[in-house]
């Protein structure tokens, strides 16, 4: 993971720095950089960065990153959606179960996967419950400690 969140770091000073039309100039970057990746996965990092592309004025498009009003706005979104949708939190080892109400998964598996916490490996969403995945080592009670410090509002159970 440290790898991950180094990348992505590494990215955003990227984008602050240089002017970069595409990923694969961006990937270019990277790999002076000494990371290697796919273009797949730059992809990823970059829906996760919420990176867009902003006009340079003359003929082109540029990345950009959302500025911090954009990023705080964004998290009180999610922190909605999920506050909307989840109906109860459980574990057992290194599994999460969020049972939803129906049809709200989706939304709240979407939430919490933009939260970008490190305890969670990934997420999948049905109907009306999802399972996420922790790291090894992370416990259900430090998953909980983290998701109530990115949601204060959330209730204990």
């Amino acid at each position: 993971m440290k790898e991950r969140l180094t990348r992505l770091k590494t990215i955003r000073k990227l984008i602050k720095n240089n002017r970069i039309e595409s990923q694969e100039e961006l990937l270019g970057h990277l790999t002076q950089e000494g990371f290697e990746g796919t273009q797949a996965t730059l992809s990823r990092d970059l829906k996760l960065l919420k990176v867009g592309k902003i006009s340079d004025g003359h003929a082109g498009y540029v990345y950009s990153l959302p500025d911090d009003d954009d990023r705080r706005e964004s998290e009180e979104i999610y922190i909605q959606d999920f506050l909307r949708g989840y109906v109860s939190i459980d574990f057992s080892g290194n599994i999460v179960v969020i049972k939803t109400f129906g049809g709200h998964a989706d939304s709240v598996s979407l939430a919490l996967d933009s939260m970008n916490m490190e305890e969670i490996l990934g997420t999948v969403a049905g109907d009306n419950c999802i399972f996420a995945c922790l790291k090894e080592g992370v416990s259900g009670e430090q998953f909980m400690k983290s998701l109530k410090k990115k949601i204060p509002d959330l209730e204990d159970e």
